[in-house]
């Protein structure tokens, strides 16, 4: 496998960085454990991965530990991803791993993130994370095999580096909405600070996140997600103050106000948060909103369906020769008085 891994690092620039920086680890850090193959399935249904995939991962973690090379790289993965475990933006890229490891490459991650596993739940008891929110914060993963299954038809983790922050104790599941512990970046920071808030660039935030299978994007269930955001955080990180709540997301563009009416979903959506500068010079990104929409990021245009008033928006502004862009928005959020758990 580290043969495999070398080679394409020679191409890819972010793989090459990721191997320097497990091999500069320092002291070598102590073998990633995973459960035995009999302890295996409930903790993979615990994680939300499809029934599907069970059989094939208990198959495969046998691969894993029985090559040297796997098993070196699963526990300095798992030291480099638990390093500084809480802090917010200190989590390291995890790259996608070269196509011609197969299953082996698109699973890795699964066996990094079970590996990890009981420190994470171990940081969640010391902040007094209720059970249920540690569960279906953690299930994200499983909700993201899914999302790889329906592009690809296959077994795989899409954006590994995205479920890190679940295993690292940033990001919570609370409702309808996740809320990652973050930062401000220079452009939002800028904008907030315009507006007399009292924040700026590297200031903490809350980054809201939107994820797909969990219904319909009501304005009830936000309100509801917010209401919990403004209880959970203040109890159970007593230490840290988020005043603001920000956005990154196609959901935001405001275009989609000209083909969507004002009390549809994502309208409403919208109508919570102060656009910051959308456009700001960057390139427009189609692929994101028709992978979220359609399943398939490299679906051809002429190819999208029109089923819903969605997807007519996304297709026909594309037919039309428009550009879809991220929306950049934030709110300020209400801080309760906090009560530290008990």
């Amino acid at each position: 496998m580290l043969d495999v891994l070398r080679a394409a690092a020679e191409r890819d620039s972010v793989l090459a960085a990721w191997l320097r920086a497990l091999e500069d680890g320092g002291e070598p850090p102590a073998e990633a454990v995973l459960p035995d193959a009999d302890e295996l399935p409930d903790v993979l249904l615990d994680l939300g991965v499809p029934h599907e995939d069970i059989n094939a991962l208990v198959a495969l973690r046998g691969r894993v530990l029985d090559d040297p090379d796997t098993r070196w790289l699963l526990t300095r993965c798992v030291a480099l991803l638990l390093r500084d475990l809480g802090a917010p933006e200190q989590g390291p890229r995890l790259p996608v791993l070269p196509a011609e490891l197969g299953e082996l490459g698109s699973c890795f991650y699964v066996f990094v993130f079970i590996a990890a596993l009981p420190r994470v739940r171990a940081y969640h008891l010391r902040h007094g994370i209720p059970d249920d929110v540690s569960r279906r914060s953690l299930a994200d993963l499983g909700r993201h095999m899914a999302v790889y299954r329906r592009t690809h038809g296959s077994r795989g983790v899409p954006v590994p580096g995205w479920n890190a922050l679940h295993f690292r104790g940033e990001l919570y599941q609370l409702g309808r909405l996740q809320f990652q512990r973050s930062l401000l970046g220079e452009r939002m920071g800028a904008a907030i600070a315009a507006a007399g808030v009292g924040l700026g660039p590297g200031d903490p935030c809350l980054s809201v996140h939107v994820a797909d299978f969990r219904g319909p994007l009501s304005a009830a269930a936000c309100d509801l997600s917010v209401e919990l955001a403004r209880e959970f955080f203040p109890r159970h990180f007593p230490g840290e103050r988020y005043d603001v709540v920000v956005c990154h997301s196609w959901l935001l563009d405001p275009q989609l106000k000209r083909y969507l009416d004002a009390e549809s979903n994502i309208v409403r959506f919208q109508e919570r948060f102060r656009l910051a500068d959308t456009y700001g010079g960057e390139a427009p990104d189609d692929s994101v909103p028709v992978g979220f929409v359609f399943g398939d990021r490299l679906m051809p245009v002429e190819r999208l369906p029109r089923r819903t008033r969605v997807e007519r928006a996304i297709g026909d502004h594309l037919r039309g020769g428009g550009h879809w862009y991220a929306g950049h928005g934030w709110f300020p959020l209400e801080r309760p008085q906090a009560r530290p758990f008990p």
